[in-house]
């Protein structure tokens, strides 16, 4: 067995738990509330943006790579896997010192929203292991691997973090003070 292939099959048992361990403990920390502690309310407006920068940036390393600008693609990815992170600390931080706000929407605008937060949430799960894979084949240069599964993982990406957008959007109305 080579070293690129050892290094894989590494880097696959590590995606793999990391993959689990996130949703996890997301879950098991959204049942923690931080006593006397104030809500840290001033956070979904900066995560939400943090979703906003990511989508631009996602579809900037796009078109880098298509330009043939492989350093600027790698530096651009690398961001937004520092962004999501930034965003994943930031989303348990809130949510551990504040309620769930409740949609107030009423009517055929409410199933609309809870259609968009249960897409976002699910596929926000199934791109960690999408990410990581992409980014690792990546770090192995195995381009070609990387290049057909990062036409999956992109366009799965790009809509959680544009839906991460719509949802703070169509939500943000009803925030307790």
């Amino acid at each position: 067995m080579d070293t690129v292939t050892i290094k894989e099959k590494k880097f696959n048992r590590i995606i793999t738990v990391v993959s689990i361990v996130i949703p996890v403990v997301v879950a098991l920390l959204f049942l923690v509330k931080l006593p006397n502690v104030e809500p840290f309310s001033f956070l979904p407006p900066i995560y939400a943006s943090i979703n906003g920068l990511t989508a631009i940036l996602l579809l900037v390393a796009v078109w880098a790579i298509k330009n043939k600008k492989r350093e600027l693609h790698q530096k651009l990815m690398t961001t937004c896997i520092v962004l999501s992170l930034l965003f994943l600390l930031m989303y348990i931080a809130y949510h551990m010192t504040s309620n769930s706000t409740e949609f107030g929407g009423e009517g055929t605008i409410k199933y609309v929203y809870y259609f968009i937060l249960i897409s976002h949430i699910i596929l926000s799960i199934v791109i960690i292991p999408l990410v990581l894979k992409t980014y690792a084949r990546a770090y192995l240069k195995k381009f070609d691997a990387h290049r057909k599964l990062a036409r999956i993982t992109f366009p799965i990406w790009l809509y959680v973090a544009i839906t991460g957008v719509v949802v703070y959007l169509m939500i943000s109305p009803y925030y307790i003070g």
